[in-house]
């Protein structure tokens, strides 16, 4: 980068924190309690929830991760965005009002109230560290990679400003994370399309964006597959049918409707605020393909086709294989002065946007659901409000520390760094689902049997991780249900999921009508029908969102 860039990358800086001090000054003396801090209770509009919320996911993993998948296996990859879209309508529509009507202001409390303490407790610890060990390490190292790429700035470097830069925007509290995200997603989606509207331009030959993305189409057709088939080297991730019916849907509930870090957002609106914001959301989903998926097909495309704009060396290892997480820092090379640091600040938004929101949550969980009920429950919310601080900085330090000692070996050269993050994350995603779900909807769930969801969730996603090296999972191979690797059949992990949810809710209910038998009355919720109704311009605009989603799968299928 030169001079200039530097110049508009620290005026952004400047004017995030600026506006940052002036959030958390004017509503300082507004901040009564530690929900307040954790929360904002009440004091987000629609707009700044659902900013927030695309501002937190839409991170490292995604413009980095995504991008390099995008380079690797096409469109596809794009069912994350997409299928999240349709996702948060059904969260607004029936997951917020069973929250909001029962107080629920952290999910290890939705577990206490509905289940017990001892489920509460294992999975506050158990997001604690998939939060630390997974999110924030994988955050912090692929937008050290990105970062170093595009600045010169060595990796090591870049994860602790990266840390740092957080820690500040994070200590403010939620008002400060909820308001500073609408900045960040503003530059994010302007920096996006103006990346990608460059490379379209470069495919074009300089007839503009929509003739690019036609070349893209045709010149790159393998590319943009929606559904692959089981021949398909990228079956594994991406396995067939699974992404509309099968694992998508449980990892897009599990992470949008019961995680910590979403939810969040929402849990200190009302109702109709709430479902507006997530609605928002839902709909800058829609558009995130365009600035983290396409990218990296353009990257492909114009590496394929031999054109001088990108050099294929940029993207290769230290041995010599292309590496799909440098996909994205390839193609900011392109952007001229100005723009490349309009489109740096733009990517580290995402970052510390994410990260704050991470940090925030596992601030929130430790000290609300660890802290306040097993080691201090007397603390005072001043008490409350500085475990918190200090919890955000301890976090920011492992997961800094992490990144350093182990994100290479995880994510480094040649590896997909969204991939791991997905697969990981869905050692957990079955049982909490199914504990959740049924937990909302089915009373007579007892509290052993979400413990089994729990535990035996992520003792079976282990062992059918490894089932390919301990039996002949052949037969699998008959239905689509496991691929051949080097190693022995292994079944994709989004079958995985699908297989490991369905023995969970049948673990659950047998457990659960047992239980019933020999007297057992579980803890309920307030559930009332007439909260999950809607009002018709949330209802319109749904349907546009459905509608739209469903085009676009007929027509890349």
């Amino acid at each position: 980068m030169k001079f200039q860039d530097y110049i508009v990358f620290i005026v952004y800086f400047i004017i995030v924190a600026g506006y940052g001090l002036y959030i958390y000054y004017r509503k300082k003396s507004a901040v009564q309690d530690s929900k307040d801090y954790f929360l904002a209770e009440g004091s987000l509009t629609w707009w700044a929830i659902g900013a927030s919320l695309i501002a937190s996911n839409i991170s490292a993993e995604q413009f980095i991760g995504m991008s390099g998948s995008g380079f690797k296996m096409g469109l596809a990859i794009a069912a994350y965005e997409w299928m999240a879209a349709v996702t948060l309508i059904v969260v607004a529509i029936f997951f917020m009002p069973v929250y909001l009507k029962n107080k629920i202001f952290t999910m290890p409390q939705f577990l206490h109230q509905r289940y017990n303490g001892t489920v509460a407790m294992i999975m506050a610890v158990f997001w604690l560290m998939l939060y630390i060990v997974v999110n924030l390490m994988s955050i912090l190292y692929l937008g050290a990679v990105a970062i170093g790429g595009i600045s010169g700035i060595d990796v090591s470097t870049s994860i602790i400003l990266l840390s740092l830069f957080a820690i500040i925007i994070t200590l403010g509290g939620m008002k400060v994370i909820g308001y500073t995200d609408v900045i960040q997603v503003l530059v994010l989606v302007i920096g996006g399309f103006v990346a990608t509207y460059i490379a379209l331009d470069i495919i074009s030959e300089g007839q503009g964006f929509f003739k690019g993305l036609s070349n893209l189409n045709k010149g790159a057709s393998e590319h943009f597959d929606m559904i692959f088939s089981p021949e398909n080297e990228n079956y594994m991730e991406l396995p067939g049918l699974s992404v509309l019916i099968g694992g998508m849907w449980i990892a897009n509930l599990s992470y949008w409707g019961c995680n910590q870090y979403i939810t969040q957002r929402a849990l200190g609106a009302s109702l109709s605020t709430a479902r507006n914001g997530l609605l928002f959301a839902a709909f800058l989903k829609m558009l995130m393909p365009l600035i983290v998926v396409i990218p990296g097909i353009a990257v492909y495309y114009i590496i394929k086709n031999d054109l001088t704009a990108i050099h294929p060396d940029l993207l290769l290892t230290s041995s010599g294989v292309q590496d799909p997480n440098k996909a994205y820092s390839a193609l900011l090379t392109l952007l001229p002065t100005g723009l490349k640091g309009l489109s740096f600040a733009a990517l580290t938004a995402a970052i510390v946007a994410s990260l704050a929101g991470k940090a925030n949550s596992i601030a929130t969980i430790f000290t609300l659901d660890i802290y306040k009920k097993a080691l201090n429950p007397e603390a005072s919310e001043t008490r409350l409000v500085n475990v918190g601080k200090i919890a955000v900085i301890v976090s920011m330090i492992l997961g800094t520390l992490l990144a350093l000692v182990v994100g290479n070996a995880l994510m480094g050269e040649g590896k997909q760094g969204f991939q791991y993050i997905q697969e990981y994350t869905g050692f957990v995603s079955p049982g909490i689902f199914a504990m959740f779900i049924l937990g909302f909807f089915w009373k007579k769930t007892t509290s052993n049997a979400a413990l089994f969801a729990t535990i035996g969730g992520f003792v079976f996603s282990v062992l059918l991780k490894f089932s390919g090296q301990m039996m002949d999972l052949e037969f699998l191979s008959a239905i689509n249900f496991s691929v051949q690797t080097p190693t022995g059949y292994e079944i994709p992990f989004m079958d995985r999921m699908s297989i490991v949810f369905l023995l969970c809710i049948v673990g659950m209910v047998i457990i659960s009508l047992y239980e019933n038998k020999k007297g057992v009355q579980p803890n309920s919720l307030e559930i009332d029908t007439k909260m999950f109704k809607v009002s018709p311009a949330f209802l319109v605009l749904s349907l546009l969102i459905l509608g739209v989603t469903a085009a676009l799968y007929i027509v890349f299928w």
